[in-house]
């Protein structure tokens, strides 16, 4: 009732109740799902471009940012005359001001291929937040002060080889466990840590054939909660508290860079030469299991990066929204698969504008209506439905600073995910990392 009263009295004299804010503590936000909640967000840009509200100077990296607790985490990295320097920044999230840093001056990148900075957004839990360097570097620091609780290195603690593009994965965390893709020897492709010390818990997984650039996502089916890692070699279903393997499907390929995509009982990845798998999670375990099972849908038969048959991603991770999947194919079209058969329903150029090698945009869900950032430094609003591509707004957001394969417009891309929080998007570059507002003018 007094609720009730309040809300009367907030509309008599014009207010409005708070509309609910909402961070973005780790990649692609909660949960790893490129969804954002948030109510109140505008339905078209401003003609003159949306207002930043601050600009802070950073060095390289591809490492987008994780929001919490009113504080802003993004890593960047240096080369020095000294050698590879890579930071852990905290900023403000109202004014931008740098509240602290983090530095670790012997960074070893080594002859990492595109050394341009970390590749991983932070991961923020509680009053930790746990940041891996592209050299795999793991640091647990203290969320409010920057203060290093502990640091693991995957190559001199674990004898984990370093790949060729570098330690991409953004650590998960689940309950009392951080848990990485490490590749370490002796079975540790996966690892889980104490959040606490960074002890061992469990490894699991052989290494052989790589690790692969994708993170470990969350789902709950067949009656358990599942950690699933795309790796060379297999989608696999493992126990998050202990490692055991409840299932595996097999998928031989390589450069496998997205996150898996979810979507109720499907789970999708795809790669850029080896193409789509889609996978049905089973909604109880199979009958005369004890543990959850998936089976194999569809997946594509082209092992080509030009000759594709439904739909090769690299870093873009596609969405599952109303019986579709909408991702972006090697060379920059955004395609329209049924999810259920993995027929081809349309594609469009129209998102990335240039039909070139690794063009990328990170898609993400607000309502009915999709959010995405090309790496050509600009942000679109679009409803996709089969029905095609409906552009309902574009702007100019950021200058794309780091080099690309291929020739490129612009000389340049920007392939950093952004982070959408308390209706205002966070997006960097290799020179600064900017704040603008997504709210609706009341």
């Amino acid at each position: 009732m007094r609720l009730g009263i309040l809300a009367g009295l907030l509309a008599a004299v014009g207010g409005v109740l708070p509309v609910r804010a909402e961070d973005w503590p780790e990649m692609q936000g909660k949960g790893r799902r490129s969804v954002w909640n948030e109510k109140g967000i505008l339905d078209r840009f401003p003609e003159t471009g949306l207002v930043v509200k601050w600009r802070t100077p950073i060095h390289a990296g591809y490492a987008g940012p994780a929001v919490a607790r009113g504080r802003v985490f993004v890593a960047d990295y240096q080369k020095t005359t000294d050698g590879d320097v890579e930071r852990v920044l905290c900023l403000d999230e109202r004014t931008g001001k740098v509240r602290w840093t983090y530095e670790n001056p012997k960074a070893h990148y080594g002859k990492l291929d595109y050394a341009y900075g970390p590749r991983a957004t932070p991961t923020v839990d509680g009053g930790r937040v746990f940041v891996l360097g592209a050299a795999g570097d793991l640091y647990c620091l203290n969320a409010a002060t920057g203060t290093l609780f502990w640091k693991r290195n995957y190559q001199a603690d674990f004898g984990a080889p370093l790949p060729a593009w570098g330690f991409t994965a953004a650590p998960l965390v689940y309950r009392a466990l951080v848990i990485c893709v490490v590749g370490a020897a002796g079975h540790g492709k996966l690892m889980a840590l104490d959040r606490r010390t960074g002890a061992e818990v469990w490894r699991a997984l052989s290494p052989a054939g790589g690790i692969g650039y994708s993170p470990p996502v969350l789902v709950e089916a067949g009656g358990a909660e599942q950690l699933i890692q795309w790796h060379p070699g297999a989608v696999s279903s493992l126990n998050p508290l202990t490692g055991a393997v409840y299932w595996e499907q097999p998928f031989q390929g390589d450069m496998l860079v997205a996150t898996p995509a979810v979507g109720g009982d499907l789970l999708f990845v795809s790669a850029f030469f080896n193409g789509p798998m889609m996978l049905r999670l089973a909604v109880t375990a199979p009958a005369g299991k004890d543990r959850p099972g998936a089976e194999v849908l569809w997946r594509g038969k082209s092992s080509s990066e030009v000759l594709t048959d439904g739909l090769h991603a690299l870093m873009c991770t596609p969405a599952i929204w109303r019986g579709f999947v909408y991702g972006v194919c090697s060379y920059g079209q955004l395609r329209c698969l049924d999810a259920r058969t993995g027929q081809r329903i349309w594609e469009t150029q129209e998102v990335t504008r240039e039909k070139a090698r690794w063009a990328n945009a990170f898609i993400v869900r607000n309502g009915d209506r999709f959010f995405i950032n090309n790496d050509r430094g600009e942000l679109i609003i679009a409803e996709l439905c089969p029905g095609g591509y409906r552009e309902i707004s574009r702007t100019k957001l950021i200058k794309p600073t780091s080099p690309g394969a291929g020739r490129r417009e612009l000389g340049a891309v920007n392939w950093s995910p952004p982070a959408y929080a308390n209706r205002h998007i966070l997006i960097r570059n290799d020179e600064e990392i900017i704040r603008a507002s997504l709210e609706k003018k009341r």
